[in-house]
């Protein structure tokens, strides 16, 4: 009886022992599961960090070659409408150059009319001194040939100017010394009032 009591005892032992290697083996691997699982969430958890820093860093440099692109944009904007004003005052500037020249030209033209009637005018009273001998020279003479003297020497300083919009004959002769009446004379005006476009005879006084 002892005996078989005690083989008895023997196999709920080894019954028991081995009930509890296989409970022991089965968590064993059920936390091997677990940690492996752990680790492949981690592992995941860090590839999207990553991901999403790498991300948020070409986000960052796209911002940045936004912003290059638009103040290059906008310093070039402004250059070319540098550009543009400049071309327009070149352009302005040579119509002006050309409207000067135009009026040289002319006013050259008609100096030298004027010095040629001048000398026209000058030459018949020597010829009448010369068929008539030596006489006395009459008044209308003297002031003839005085006229002819005062119209030489204010050819050889005449200036032309162009009369602008808002000018008048009062502010043109302020501008550059000439009295109204000498200007008025000058080029044979009846009154104070000039055109946008004519032409006046400067001289200096």
């Amino acid at each position: 009886m002892q005996k078989d009591e005690r083989s008895v005892r023997n196999l709920a032992r080894m019954f028991a022992l081995l009930i509890a290697t296989l409970c022991s083996g089965s968590l064993l691997s059920g936390c091997v599961v677990l940690e492996e699982k752990y680790n492949a969430e981690k592992a995941r958890s860090l590839n999207f960090q990553r991901l999403l820093a790498q991300e948020e860093k070409r986000t960052a440099e796209l911002d940045s070659d936004v912003r290059r692109a638009k103040a290059e944009l906008a310093e070039y904007e402004a250059r070319n409408r540098e550009l543009s004003s400049q071309v327009q005052m070149a352009r302005e500037q040579m119509g002006r150059l050309q409207e000067e020249a135009e009026a040289i030209r002319e006013a050259t033209v008609l100096e030298r009319k004027a010095l040629e009637d001048m000398q026209r005018k000058g030459q018949s009273p020597t010829v009448k001194k010369k068929k008539t001998g030596m006489r006395k020279p009459a008044s209308s003479e003297l002031d003839g040939k005085r006229q002819v003297y005062d119209d030489l020497s204010i050819s050889a300083d005449t200036k032309v100017h162009v009369v602008k919009p808002g000018e008048t004959l009062f502010g043109i002769s302020r501008r550059y010394g000439i009295e109204m009446g000498t200007l008025k004379q000058i080029n044979k005006l009846p009154d104070d009032i000039i055109e946008v476009g004519q032409k006046l005879l400067l001289v200096d006084e």
